[in-house]
């Protein structure tokens, strides 16, 4: 009952929307739709004309078109002969050419195994501020004395480690490494996000709304906003695009558009870069924060990251995979100073294609779909277990931005970094 219903308030939608145009057609014809008959004699005859001499033509293809019915409201992926196409069945037919059937179809997509997320490492966080330093104790008294202290981090911005086990003294949080060392730090969960699977290629292309935000009814600021709410990490499906001016507007539903800075997309369309020869291939898409992997030519998996921000850039181009590591730890500093040193240990699933820019599971970040790394493609932990099982060494990876912003000269970039 909902699905019928849903199919009515949607076709009148699409017949508000269009009727106007199809009902002024016809009056401007002023000719009422008739339904040719055919004579005893072989003729055709139209109501209130004539009978016509069967072997001369009265009537022009033209004027036969004219007087044809409009199609009755519905898709017509084959042009018709038997009616004109407009108004309401116009409407339909070129959603439907744009993937949008009513009802609407949900995306053909699975969820990787939940499995893949998990790992046998467990991560906490060095909360301190910049000079303070990571200090590693013997034991819980001396860490609580601040005594007999084995070693030190360099002081930084960025550091996270894996540990053994945790307590709490004092109302402190302690890790215990697998050396038995303690320091403080404060255990974390990391992101559970995960793309999608393809076992076929997607009609039209989709996307994960990043920020929550509200759709318009149009593409433009000065249409209404629609009372629903949409959630970061939703999954849309992408009907048509509209740019206007630095703004990108995307319809993700009938009468439902949002602006690009609230979603990202992928191109379900995208074809072998110049250079990949076995229709094989890994890419990231600077601008739009995607990953995508492409067996055969076809898409079977996507899903969100987290690339260079400026000035750290994930060089653009074509590589391959050069190294894998199922845990890798990463330290490293680019500003002066060293004020921006990192200590990330245990990185999983680390595969390196660049120098140091690597594509590797990111148990630090909570936000994917926005450039936050020093040059690594940062991956959720699941997804990025889901591509070091698929890859191999040797597998294209390529980088590029839709955008032409990211700076494309070598002579940039250094080694990069995580």
């Amino acid at each position: 009952m909902k699905k019928q219903l849903f199919i009515t308030l949607s076709l009148m939608v699409v017949v508000g929307l269009f009727f106007s145009a199809g009902s002024a057609k016809a009056q401007g014809a002023q000719t009422p739709i008739a339904t040719p008959a055919v004579t005893s004699t072989g003729a055709v005859s139209l109501p209130g004309t004539t009978q016509a001499n069967p072997f001369v033509e009265q009537t022009s293809p033209e004027a036969m078109v004219a007087e044809l019915p409009l199609c009755k409201p519905g898709v017509y992926l084959i042009s018709p002969v038997d009616c004109l196409l407009l108004g309401p069945a116009k409407a339909l037919t070129d959603l439907a050419h744009k993937g949008l059937f009513l009802p609407l179809r949900p995306l053909a997509a699975a969820k990787p195994d939940a499995g893949l997320v998990l790992l046998d490492k467990k991560y906490a966080k060095l909360n301190l501020t910049y000079p303070s330093q990571a200090t590693f104790y013997p034991n819980a008294e001396s860490a609580e004395a601040s005594i007999n202290w084995m070693r030190q981090l360099p002081p930084g911005q960025l550091q996270w480690l894996s540990y053994k086990s945790a307590a709490i003294i004092n109302k402190h949080n302690y890790v215990i490494t697998d050396k038995g060392e303690w320091v403080r730090a404060s255990p974390t969960r990391y992101s559970a996000f995960q793309g999608l699977l393809f076992d076929h290629q997607p009609i039209n292309d989709f996307g994960w709304i990043v920020d929550a935000t509200s759709p318009r009814i149009a593409p433009s600021y000065n249409a209404k906003t629609l009372p629903e709410k949409l959630t970061r990490e939703m999954i849309v499906q992408v009907y048509d695009k509209v740019d206007a001016g630095t703004i990108t507007w995307y319809m993700i539903g009938l009468g439902r558009w949002v602006e690009n800075r609230y979603i990202r997309v992928v191109d379900v369309h995208a074809a072998a870069p110049n250079g990949v020869e076995n229709n094989r291939w890994i890419e990231v898409n600077l601008l739009q924060q995607t990953l995508t992997v492409h067996d055969n030519g076809k898409l079977v998996f996507a899903t969100l990251i987290a690339t260079g921000m400026a000035p750290y850039y994930t060089r653009p181009g074509l590589f391959k995979i050069i190294e894998k590591k199922p845990f890798e730890t990463m330290t490293g500093a680019f500003e002066t100073g060293k004020v921006d040193y990192y200590f990330l240990q245990d990185v999983p699933w680390t595969m390196y294609f660049d120098q140091k820019r690597a594509l590797h599971g990111a148990y630090w970040r909570t936000l994917f779909g926005f450039s936050q790394s020093h040059g690594c493609v940062n991956i959720s932990v699941g997804d990025s277990h889901w591509l070091y099982d698929w890859a191999i060494v040797g597998d294209w990876v390529y980088v590029w931005d839709p955008s032409n912003k990211t700076p494309t000269d070598p002579a940039f970039y250094g080694a990069g970094g995580a």
